[in-house]
């Protein structure tokens, strides 16, 4: 089913993203792998203590005083660069939320550069750890693990090169280029997979619809459905879909949402109806356990996000505080590139139904329209006066024009180009100034009356 593709995708993007956006998982999974070095490297040490095979001309030798000195050194070493390797990252991330903005922060969190350095210094600790704590007297004299001393002097190696790779992440990282390249990419990944335009190629071909249309269901649902409430307060972060047209169609029921991932839901107020009357009390419980809400939005299921983080650095380039145009330029470029590929691709599904083609979830998802306003207005509103971005944001428009398929698209274009026209004749003060934006208008026009003339000409 249609439906169950897009659901199960979305739902392994879900648990990605939560693994992803943390500072333990990558540093854990590196310790586990530490530890199971050090248990390898012991049992071969110990093999050779006991005479079963001689040590590599290699291998560091010594007493075991030495040892001692040489792993307590490098732990010592390694866990001050460890300090070192945290206050970077607190730096860096007290400059993103100053910078870019708070909601910025989780970006930096789920780099894997960061995971990987803060994972390979903390694995390095542990490991000399243990082999210091291996040495000690023996049947034959002390036993010194000579295999996991020099392992250990690898790993400090290793380490020093993961330092340089590091410093060298983080000083190309904090660049806002890199930054809002980041946030577009992140974005792009969005638009593919909630975009719901490749679903039907690859998964099973579609029920037969059976049953009331959704018209019909939405007419009956507000005429006698029952509310269902919002169990706790909070972002709508993510929605099994899948659950719900199964509890759904085990109840005979249908649901419509009223909210979608990204909107704030209060405990208590309405989240969406259930249609008959009767099985409201088996959906509202099954329903809690089906959506997640949390502090903050996620792009899971919410593409507007990546968009409103691309809008929130523009216009935080744009106050007068900052006054950096260039950057606000560059997220415009972005957005565009963004918008040309929701123009293509942008066909997420709204209705879910059953296996039998029955209708049980008629989900909220955000229209063409409402992204393309997302997107323009507040860079609009922010740039009062400013002929360079307005001439962006046209070009940007003329380039989206390009990429649509029918009048309602481009409609809707034209109406934040009408929009940016009349704030440049109204707020900007050259005549020269404002004839570049007028030029730029016009070429989103003759745009649309190309492409109108080439429809007309098809039918």
């Amino acid at each position: 089913m249609r439906w169950g593709v897009w659901s199960s995708a979305l739902g392994s993007h879900w648990r990605r993203e939560v693994l992803r956006t943390n500072l333990w998982l990558v540093p854990g999974v590196e310790v586990l792998a530490a530890i199971a070095l050090f248990a390898g490297t012991l049992a071969l040490d110990k093999a050779a203590y006991h005479g079963d095979f001689r040590l590599p001309a290699w291998v560091i030798a010594g007493s075991a005083d030495a040892a001692r000195q040489i792993l307590t050194a490098i732990a010592a070493a390694v866990i001050t660069v460890v300090g070192v390797v945290f206050s970077i990252i607190l730096v860096t991330l007290t400059l993103a939320s100053t910078q870019f903005g708070p909601r910025m922060l989780r970006n930096f969190i789920r780099d894997r550069g960061t995971q990987l350095t803060l994972g390979t210094f903390v694995a390095t600790f542990i490991y000399a750890v243990l082999v210091v704590v291996s040495i000690g007297p023996g049947p034959r004299g002390d036993f010194v693990p000579h295999i996991g001393v020099t392992v250990t002097l690898a790993l400090m190696v290793a380490d020093m090169a993961v330092l340089i790779y590091f410093i060298h992440h983080t000083a190309t990282a904090i660049q806002l280029p890199n930054v809002i390249a980041s946030i577009a990419a992140d974005l792009s990944e969005a638009i593919e997979v909630q975009g719901g335009g490749n679903d039907v190629a690859t998964g099973p071909a579609p029920a037969p619809e059976h049953g009331p249309s959704s018209a019909e269901l939405l007419a009956r649902m507000e005429a006698g459905g029952v509310a269902v409430k919002a169990a706790d307060s909070g972002y709508l972060q993510f929605i099994r879909l899948r659950s719900m047209v199964r509890f759904a169609k085990k109840a005979n029921a249908v649901i419509s949402l009223h909210h979608r991932p990204g909107h704030f839901i209060v405990q208590g107020h309405t989240i969406g109806t259930v249609w008959p009357p009767e099985a409201a009390a088996e959906v509202n419980e099954a329903l809690a356990r089906a959506h997640i809400t949390g502090p903050y939005r996620t792009l899971t299921q919410d593409v507007s996000f990546g968009i409103d983080q691309l809008v929130e650095i523009a216009i935080r380039a744009l106050s007068p505080a900052v006054n950096d145009t260039f950057t606000a330029i560059t997220c415009v470029d972005w957005l565009g590139d963004s918008l040309c590929k929701i123009v293509k691709r942008w066909h997420p599904v709204r209705v879910h139904r059953d296996e039998q083609g029955f209708i049980r979830v008629i989900a909220a998802q955000p229209s063409y329209e409402r992204l393309v306003q997302r997107s323009f207005e507040k860079i609009r509103q922010a740039s009062m006066g400013m002929p360079a971005i307005m001439i962006r944001q046209l070009d940007a428009i003329a380039k989206i024009m390009a990429e649509t398929t029918g009048p309602a698209q481009r409609r809707v274009l034209l109406d934040q180009a009408d929009m940016i026209q009349r704030a440049s004749e109204r707020t900007v003060s050259e005549e020269a100034d404002r004839a570049d934006v007028r030029r730029d208008f016009e070429t989103v026009c003759l745009i649309d009356a190309r492409l109108g003339g080439r429809e007309q000409a098809a039918r």
